[in-house]
């Protein structure tokens, strides 16, 4: 299967918000700094203890320095405490101090304030960001489930102008969150049919859910959910066996799509016809060949039959019901239809042929 649940034992409902940003560990970053200053103080110590002649010990009567003199004066000279009780006497021992240990010194603070501002900062930076991320959500698309059928309707969306910051994707994958990431998709982990997850992902001001996990149980429950949280969201589910489909309308999905049933029937006209199987495989490829959009009447196309507009009408959308183009209903275009079309991928799926981008379209809303 090849898709992530949203419900297992193994992932337990979190919940988390993960915003897509490729950055270390705090526990590495701590760990690299910390390697850092130690490598600086052992570096230090035994620069002090090689010129051992250059420096004397007024605490001593003979004034030698050992290998613990070294690291003392070393940890206090480096930490600025600085008793003086260890001074360097000869002038090549001032020289090392002033252009080695004293950048050494400073290096090292460097480290340790900067490790410590860094672990106390970045989960305050995260929350910040978290937070001002959420401002700017609403109206936005959450997809549940990011296998597969998931990263499909992603690219779908993003090549049809969804900006990939107005994306949420809901999964309890650790995969699904690496894949997410790498796409710039903000995450969600955790499971799908819990309200306080999906709360988080922002479902009730969203205008899309698209639900595609690999199992139809969690589709159905995932659904219902949602439908409970935003009565008027466009939701989309799949499902993978055709029995299920009419509970999952049932559980609020407005529009369902049976998976095996789509891929057999493509293996089945791909073996009667391969050169249909052939062009139904184009049109459901996405930025290749042909694809099937849907755009808006213009004001020169009011009154045409659908056959004689530039684009290859294929059905007409009118008072929010799909016509075929055949249809007696719709045998003349009239203001506020909109026309399901197949058209070069190359164009914008979205936008009105090529010359035509300025005209007005024929809504409702024209005198």
């Amino acid at each position: 299967m090849d898709e992530h649940l949203t419900g297992t034992a193994a992932n337990p409902a979190r919940g988390k918000v993960n915003l897509p940003e490729r950055t270390r560990s705090p526990w590495f970053v701590l760990g690299r700094r910390l390697l850092l200053a130690m490598t600086i103080l052992v570096g230090t110590v035994l620069l002090v203890y090689f010129d051992r002649d250059g420096y004397a010990d007024n605490n001593d009567p003979t004034g030698q320095i050992s290998l613990i003199d070294s690291l003392y004066y070393t940890t206090v000279t480096l930490s600025t405490t600085g008793y003086g009780d260890i001074a360097p006497v000869t002038d090549t021992a001032r020289l090392v101090n002033a252009f080695v240990i004293t950048p050494a010194r400073i290096a090292f603070l460097v480290l340790l304030i900067g490790t410590t501002l860094e672990v106390l900062a970045s989960q305050g930076r995260e929350l910040i960001r978290i937070s001002r991320w959420r401002k700017n959500m609403g109206h936005h698309v959450v997809v549940i489930g990011y296998g597969t059928k998931g990263r499909s309707a992603v690219e779908t969306l993003v090549g049809n102008g969804i900006d990939r910051e107005g994306v949420v994707v809901v999964d309890p994958s650790a995969i699904a969150l690496a894949d997410a990431h790498a796409d710039g998709l903000a995450v969600v982990t955790g499971d799908a049919t819990r309200r306080d997850v999906l709360r988080r992902a922002g479902v009730g001001e969203a205008d899309q859910v698209i639900i595609c996990t690999g199992r139809d149980d969690s589709n159905v429950l995932a659904a219902l959910t949602v439908r409970q949280l935003n009565p008027d969201a466009w939701i989309v589910a799949s499902v993978s066996e055709q029995e299920n489909a009419p509970l999952m309308r049932q559980s609020g999905a407005d529009s369902v799509i049976t998976s095996s049933d789509a891929v057999g029937r493509l293996i089945g006209l791909s073996t009667l016809s391969p050169t249909l199987g052939t062009v139904m495989e184009d049109l459901l490829t996405y930025g290749e060949g042909l694809e099937v959009a849907e755009r808006e009447l213009l004001v020169t196309e009011v009154g045409k039959q659908p056959q004689s507009v530039p684009d290859q009408v294929i059905a007409v959308v009118r008072d929010e019901q799909v016509y075929r183009y055949f249809d007696p209903v719709v045998a003349l275009l009239a203001r506020g239809d909109r026309l399901v079309v197949v058209r070069p991928a190359k164009e914008l799926p979205w936008a009105p042929r090529p010359g035509t981008h300025n005209e007005d379209f024929a809504t409702d809303e024209d005198d």
